[in-house]
C-alpha cells in the first residue's frame, strides 16, 4: 500500500497522558491507583488501534498475578474516553480504541474483509467541514470520518478467487454465465 500524500504529523503536548489522566481523576474525586497508571502506560507506550481484549493480552502477566483486574481495565478505558485521552469507535460488534490525545486529527479507511484500519489525513476534509459549518452558522471543533470498503490486498484476493471460479466458456458449450458479482 502506498503512503498517504498527507502524512500524520506529531503533536506537541503540554503534559503527558499520565499527568492529564491524573488531573482528570482528581477533579472527579477518584483515586490515582497503580492499576490505572499501569494501564495508561501500556496504552500510550505505542500507537495502534486496540480493543479491550488486545489490551488485556498486553497485561496478561499482570492480570494473572492479580495486579490488574478485568473490571478495572474496562472502567479505565471508559474513563480515558471521558477524559479525552482515547477515542472509541464501534467496528462490527466491538469497541476499538485509539489515542485521542497526543495524536493528530485524522480519519480512517476500514476494510470490511480483513478489518484493517488505515489512518489518513487530508486538508480537503477540514475545508469541507469549515465551509459546511459557515453555511449553517455552526462552530465545528472536530469531525470523524470512517470510510468502509475493501483494501487493495482484499480486492486483489477477491478478483483472484472470482477468476478461478468463473466457468470456462469452452467447457460450457460456448455460453457465458453472465457477469460475476464483482463485474455487476
Amino acid at each position: 500500500m502506498s503512503e498517504s500524500p498527507f502524512p500524520l504529523k506529531p503533536v506537541a503536548l503540554p503534559e503527558s497522558p499520565e499527568q492529564r489522566f491524573e488531573k482528570f481523576l482528581r477533579a472527579r474525586g477518584k483515586r490515582v491507583t497503580a492499576q490505572r497508571r499501569l494501564i495508561v502506560a501500556v496504552i500510550f507506550s505505542h500507537h495502534d488501534h486496540f480493543d479491550a481484549d488486545d489490551l488485556m493480552a498486553h497485561l496478561r502477566d499482570r492480570m494473572r498475578s492479580r495486579d490488574v483486574s478485568r473490571p478495572t481495565v474496562y472502567r479505565t478505558l471508559s474513563e480515558l474516553v471521558e477524559a479525552g485521552l482515547l477515542r472509541r469507535m464501534t467496528l462490527r460488534d466491538r469497541y476499538v480504541y485509539e489515542h485521542g490525545y497526543g495524536y493528530p486529527d485524522h480519519d480512517h479507511l476500514y476494510c470490511q474483509a480483513c478489518h484493517r484500519l488505515i489512518e489518513f489525513y487530508t486538508p480537503l476534509l477540514d475545508e469541507i467541514r469549515e465551509q459546511v459549518s459557515r453555511e449553517h452558522r455552526f462552530e465545528a471543533v472536530s469531525h470523524r470520518l470512517l470510510i468502509s470498503g475493501f483494501c487493495e490486498n482484499c480486492l486483489r484476493e477477491q478478483r483472484k478467487q472470482s477468476a478461478q471460479t468463473e466457468p470456462n466458456s469452452e467447457s460450457e458449450g460456448g455460453q457465458s454465465a453472465g457477469p460475476t458479482s464483482a463485474e455487476s
